[in-house]
């Protein structure tokens, strides 16, 4: 069994991390000492959980997580800082500090190494989450031992429950847009403005319209859409808020 450790102190371990082409060596003691930080862990970078839920989801909540107190979100894997920084680039995870843990000592010291030989990946962190305040362990959430990848309460809004339970969180927007649109900056401006994170869909970067007008039935940008409902234009957002 994979053992909670609240109470305790994390490893203390130094990360060789490359920033601005340059190498960087990095301490536990500068990510966490006087910091309240959201942590988690998992397999590794480019895989289908981590890529498509565990790490875009704390991204999402980065600003609902500092309203709530969190001063950092941290997202550690056994990969190397090559590795991770090419899939914070990817990702556009803007909001989180990828560390990267390459020889494990992290993970080993938090008893969270595991063999995922099995999958050719060697060792590897088992998939989890913790609340650390000041470099101690306040909360975790470790995935049940089962075969596998479980992935049931290491996730952004368990976390974001055990903070504040009473936190409504934000729903999704998307705004697509095209280049040098007025009217898409206005609508930016204003979800901004009203403290809503929106993904944007830059029209002719992978979005036709053709795709705008089987989505929205309409060929104008902007076009926005929260929480799966279709507001409209830049007007319509001003009424929505209304």
């Amino acid at each position: 069994m994979l053992k909670n450790i609240e109470g305790q102190t994390i490893p203390n371990v130094t990360f060789a991390t490359r920033q601005n082409d340059e190498w960087k060596s990095v301490t536990t003691d500068e990510i966490f000492k006087g910091k309240t930080v959201a942590v988690f862990s998992l397999p590794g970078a480019f895989t289908p959980t981590c890529s498509s839920t565990h790490l875009p989801r704390y991204n999402e909540l980065a600003g609902v997580f500092k309203k709530n107190g969190v001063d950092e979100i941290v997202c550690l894997s056994v990969n190397d800082t090559f590795v991770m920084n090419a899939w914070a680039e990817h990702q556009e995870a803007q909001n989180i500090t990828l560390l990267p843990d390459g020889n494990g000592e992290f993970t080993d010291g938090m008893g969270m190494l595991v063999d995922k030989n099995d999958l050719g990946f060697g060792k590897r962190s088992w998939r989890y989450s913790m609340l650390v305040k000041d470099g101690v362990i306040d909360k975790m959430f470790i995935e049940p031992d089962l075969p596998g990848d479980p992935f049931e309460v290491s996730d952004a809004d368990t976390m974001l429950d055990y903070i504040n339970p009473k936190q409504i969180k934000p729903e999704p927007v998307t705004v697509f847009t095209k280049p040098g649109c007025p009217f898409c900056k206005k609508a930016k401006d204003l979800l901004t403005e009203k403290g809503y994170a929106y993904e944007e869909v830059v029209m002719g970067a992978g979005a036709t319209l053709t795709s705008l007008k089987a989505i929205t039935g309409r060929d104008t940008v902007p076009q926005i859409f929260i929480g799966g409902k279709h507001i409209g234009g830049s007007d319509d957002l001003e009424n929505y808020f209304a």
